[in-house]
């Protein structure tokens, strides 16, 4: 049979690449005349991905490297011999010397085809088994340098002829069980005639990995691989048999539903012959969890009931895996699991105190939560929140509770949750229905007293699809949590003992009946003093460990920290801060890293330097040589601010004309002021004909910015008294605060910040109602102890301290009058 037969006779076999399996060609040479062929000293190599050559073997390799291209195109055009190396490891790609298995075989190329879709096919037949022995060139393609494999003598006698003939024999077995395989497999194999070439032959084609296949390749003992070759034929045919009696048994019309009802047979079956799950071990490994698990009499009996409907249902239905599902839930809820509470105080203490600055209010709740919780032992958790403007810490304080509790920690983010299925979950009867995001938290923490934080309560929407503060109404109430209801688990699960935090920042939106179920705790905005300190524990360390820097890379004082506050940050809280913090890092770092350092310590100059010019200016006070402009105080989310109230007089005929973007309550403010002054106008020593002779406009700086807010009352009525009269406004003089038509002066919110705005601008005295005095009693001693408070209840005393008896330089002429 001449070689252009040999290809002519397998034109039906696939043409492959190296990444695909193949039925290699064959031809029948006996190996010890290839052994006895000469071997070149160097060969060009060529590395296959997924297969092995053996000597006699005709296979057929699709070529798709470059180097490999280019290997077989300079091979074919001279003795068309090169070396064959299998890869250890398929994904490489460009294989070096390394990455080839050190035994390989010599091949002749025999025909190079070029195929229509561009690639190039090569018929390579394998002459002898070779070593590598060392790289020669890698470029333009792999060579090396080999030595011929010793061969041993050829075994005879009795126990190899009974191992060639086993092989034979169920090599035969193999092509009858698997229709795949051409009879003409097995013709060929019976007119086999060398031993040698049979076990090449047969290993080529046997269904195991390359890494076997590369054993026999180099095992040198002709019987022994005659053995290896027997075991492996022998676990392929028991495999095939046992799959032809599993076929046997579930054999049925294959329509749709029945075939996936032979799958799941036939699955059934292998699991059952390997001893895997089973349905029927799968339910009784569910039934013997829930043996093991600590809940209610109630509990136990829906779920036994739940797992019987299971063991009721056919595997193949949809609805197996949804009742599977929801016993898995059940079993997996911490139902009366709970994890031990740390009652060490002085430990609670410390946590607190480490990792946040400030925030005595919410530390001193926390150590009485503790306090209270470990005299009684058993105590339904509160709800406490949060609520403050963005980036004072609400959020990790909650991971610092649970660290002081030894709880375990879950977050649950509210912003955006319009559908109320979100908060009670689906019922289980709607396709891909999930328990309520509470439930989920739950099972995720694996304890039914974790510290749970609800993230933005103040941010939750609704729509068509339900109200999800509605649902949280039960959540959140002490006396009804004890029994939540999710639509997904229909069984009451007890919240009692979760400790909930919820963070807002603001109370405005979030509804009424939800309010009136938690505990409101202010968290403020930091002075700059708290920024300081926090600066320094918290976000410069944190910056520095983040950028791979030390303390002796940079380190920022307190001064050079305040600039950064006052000129490169406006907020109440310091996220804005520990940017510019990592701004400043990140210059560091890139200095350090073009060895030209700037530190360790940081100057002012090298703060604008790498930050830039300052972004903000600090609030300048405004002098008291204009009468009319008045300081007031404003709260903003970001924090306080000062506020300037302007007005001036024209000739005219009493007109009120207001301007600067104000809203409807500071209008309102407006006109309560000038009314009260029309009608105490001789109590201030105003002409009363002088209100329909003059026009009076006022204004509030930043037009730009929209104003509202009931605070600045009594700063628009000093104001206004001020023009009226001519007098001088006090130096260095703040106010806030609303009035009555009766001069009532009201209290007012955001007091800790508008104080911190007033110190910024070197405010010195602040009038305040008597109602706020309390609100100055929070705040730290040292952090306004040069300030000067004064407390009134009516707006007679507000006109008396701001106002000086001292008139402008310049007051107007009320004679000239319209």
């Amino acid at each position: 049979m001449s070689k252009h037969d040999l290809y002519d006779f397998n034109q039906a076999f696939p043409i492959i690449n190296e990444d695909t399996e193949f039925f290699p060609l064959f031809s029948q040479q006996d190996e010890e005349d290839m052994t006895n062929e000469s071997i070149p000293e160097i060969l060009p190599i060529l590395p296959l991905r997924n297969t092995v050559l053996f000597p006699g073997v005709v296979i057929p390799i699709t070529v798709g490297r470059n180097k490999s291209i280019k290997l077989i195109k300079e091979a074919y055009k001279g003795n068309k011999t090169i070396g064959v190396v299998a890869q250890r490891e398929t994904a490489v790609e460009d294989p070096l010397f390394d990455d080839l298995f050190k035994v390989g075989t010599i091949a002749v190329i025999i025909k190079m085809l070029q195929m229509p879709d561009g690639n190039t096919t090569v018929i390579l037949q394998g002459k002898q088994r070779v070593h590598l022995v060392e790289e020669v060139q890698n470029e333009p393609y792999l060579k090396a340098r080999i030595n011929r494999f010793e061969e041993k003598d050829k075994p005879k006698g009795k126990e190899f002829n009974a191992l060639i003939a086993s092989i034979k024999e169920l090599a035969m077995q193999i092509i009858q069980l698997s229709p795949n395989i051409p009879s003409e497999t097995g013709i060929a194999i019976k007119n086999i005639e060398s031993t040698s070439f049979l076990i090449n032959f047969i290993s080529s084609n046997m269904n195991t990995d390359l890494i076997k296949k590369q054993e026999l390749l180099e095992t040198v003992n002709l019987q022994d691989r005659a053995r290896i070759v027997l075991e492996q034929l022998t676990v392929e045919v028991q495999l095939l048999e046992l799959k032809n009696q599993i076929q046997n048994k579930v054999k049925i019309d294959l329509d749709k539903q029945q075939r996936d009802y032979f799958l799941n047979q036939q699955l059934k079956t292998i699991q059952e012959e390997l001893g895997g799950n089973s349905p029927d071990l799968e339910i009784e490994e569910l039934r013997k969890r829930g043996k093991s698990k600590k809940w209610s009499k109630e509990v136990n009996e829906h779920f036994n009931k739940e797992l019987d409907k299971l063991a009721r249902i056919n595997p193949v239905a949809a609805d197996y895996s949804v009742q599977a599902n929801y016993l898995e839930l059940l079993l997996d809820l911490p139902w009366r699991e709970f994890t031990k509470d740390n009652f060490d105080l002085k430990h609670a203490v410390r946590i607190l105190e480490k990792e946040h600055y400030g925030l005595e209010k919410v530390k001193k709740r926390i150590i009485e939560y503790l306090a209270v919780l470990k005299l009684k032992k058993d105590m339904k958790a509160p709800i406490l929140c949060l609520v403050g403007p963005p980036g004072v810490g609400k959020t990790s304080l909650g991971k610092s509770i649970a660290k002081a509790l030894g709880r375990k920690y879950v977050r649950m983010a509210l912003g955006g949750v319009r559908d109320e299925a979100e908060i009670r979950g689906h019922r289980k009867t709607y396709i891909g229905a999930m328990p309520g995001r509470i439930v989920q938290s739950i099972k995720k923490a694996k304890s039914s007293n974790p510290v749970f934080v609800l993230d933005e309560i103040d941010k939750v929407g609704n729509d068509y699809k339900g109200d999800p503060s509605s649902a949280l109404l039960e959540v959140l109430d002490p006396e009804q949590n004890n029994a939540f209801y999710d639509h997904y688990v229909e069984l009451d699960y007890d919240l009692s003992n979760v400790m909930f935090i919820a963070t807002a920042n603001s109370l405005s939106n979030i509804q009424p009946a939800l309010l009136d179920r938690m505990e409101i705790i202010e968290v403020n905005g930091y002075t700059i003093e708290e920024k300081i300190e926090i600066a320094k524990k918290h976000l410069l360390p944190k910056q520095r460990e983040q950028h791979g820097l030390t303390s002796k890379d940079i380190s920022l004082k307190g001064p050079v920290i305040e600039k950064v506050i006052e000129s490169y940050t406006r907020e109440s809280g310091v996220r804005g801060l520990e940017k510019k913090i990592g701004s400043l890092v990140r210059g560091v770092a890139t200095h350090i890293v073009m060895e030209d350092p700037v530190g360790p310590s940081l100057t002012m100059k090298d703060v604008e330097d790498i930050l830039g010019a300052p972004i903000y200016d600090k609030d300048a006070y405004e002098n008291n040589h204009v009468a009319g402009v008045v300081t007031g105080l404003a709260w903003t989310q970001v924090g306080g601010d000062i506020l300037f109230i302007e007005s001036s007089l024209s000739p005219g005929k009493g007109k009120l004309t207001l301007t600067g973007n104000l809203g409807d309550v500071m209008k309102e403010s407006a006109g309560i002021a000038m009314a009260y002054i029309r009608a105490h106008a001789q109590d201030f020593g105003i002409d009363y004909k002088l209100f329909d002779k003059w026009d009076v406009h006022i204004h509030v700086p930043a037009g730009a910015t929209p104003k509202d807010g009931p605070s600045a009352g009594i700063t628009m009525l000093t104001a206004l008294v001020s023009a009226f009269t001519q007098r001088k406004v006090r130096e260095r003089l703040a106010m806030t605060g609303e009035i009555t038509l009766r001069g009532k002066v009201l209290p007012v919110g955001g007091i800790k910040e508008k104080i911190l705005a007033a110190k910024r601008a070197n405010v010195r005295d602040i009038i305040l109602s008597k109602s706020n005095e309390k609100d100055i009693k929070e705040i730290k001693e040292s952090y306004i102890n040069d300030l000067h408070f004064h407390y009134v209840t009516e707006m007679s005393e507000v006109i008396d301290y701001a106002l000086l008896k001292e008139k402008v330089k310049k007051p107007i002429d009320f004679s000239m009058g319209a």
